[in-house]
């Protein structure tokens, strides 16, 4: 674990000047600072926090597997020359902030339960935990599953990361699952005409974990939490959960259900 904490530590340091300047931003010690990076120590949790503050990640993320470290903060957007022309990917995402409506956001911003019929895990409800956040002129978001099919079995963690849009009179949300870049989804979601948001309803698309890797579509349901959380707690109570299981809402549960009408000609989203 030290090793990877320090190789992930020099790799966050490689976004500034030099060493010696994020030790006086920080105002640390340059020789004790070289002992974090070479491994022969780790910091104290008051420290570490620190760290995590001012580098603008978690303390659970700066502890990963150095290769999935790496591939996490890719998601970091990286300046480049005004004189250099920009890519047409960069280009059609200038124009969709256009169209897109900032302050329209700003309620929306905080953690959130989201619930669905689990892809990977059918005949199962999956909880993940949502983070919603500005930096800049754009919204974020953060997305992470915790999965533990049977008490047998390991926890396995997933990280996605995103970009949010209000575009008219809905909330569009994509994102990548960042640890082994194979998968994406697509939210849609209803937004809140109430001035305090306590549930967000939509569809969300993307591609079952299973070796089959079969498209699917399903309900979804965000329950705000709040602007902050213990997160430890709140990423304990995500993972599976059983169509009846009493820890889920039961309104909450029938929202998630995946029925279609007789007369429905596109599944459809409904309101919460």
């Amino acid at each position: 674990m030290h090793d990877d904490f320090s190789r992930n530590l020099r790799l966050l340091c490689s976004f500034y000047k030099s060493i010696s300047e994020v030790c006086r931003r920080l105002n640390v010690n340059r020789p004790q600072f070289n002992r974090y990076l070479s491994g022969r120590c780790k910091p104290s949790a008051h420290t570490m926090l620190r760290f995590c503050d001012f580098f603008g990640v978690e303390e659970y993320e700066i502890l990963l597997p150095h290769d999935q470290f790496q591939r996490l903060i890719q998601v970091r957007p990286k300046t480049s020359s005004s004189k250099a022309p920009l890519r047409p990917e960069i280009e059609h995402f200038n124009i969709l902030k256009q169209h897109s409506s900032l302050s329209g956001l700003d309620k929306y911003l905080g953690y959130y339960f989201e619930y669905y019929q689990s892809m990977a895990c059918p005949g199962k409800i999956l909880r993940t935990l949502i983070c919603i956040q500005q930096q800049d002129d754009c919204v974020y978001y953060q997305r992470t599953e915790r999965l533990k099919e049977s008490a047998q079995d390991k926890t396995c963690h997933a990280i996605y990361l995103g970009v949010v849009h209000l575009l008219t009179d809905r909330i569009f949300m994509i994102d990548y699952e960042s640890l082994t870049g194979n998968e994406m989804t697509l939210t849609t979601l209803f937004p809140s005409f109430k001035n305090r948001v306590s549930r967000l309803s939509g569809l969300k698309q993307g591609v079952s974990g299973s070796g089959e890797r079969m498209p699917c579509c399903t309900r979804v349901v965000y329950e705000y939490l709040g602007e902050s959380v213990d997160k430890q707690r709140a990423l304990a109570l995500c993972g599976l959960y059983n169509q009846d299981s009493n820890e889920i809402d039961f309104t909450l549960r029938q929202s998630i259900i995946n029925t279609m009408a007789a007369e429905d000609w596109h599944f459809r989203a409904k309101h919460c």
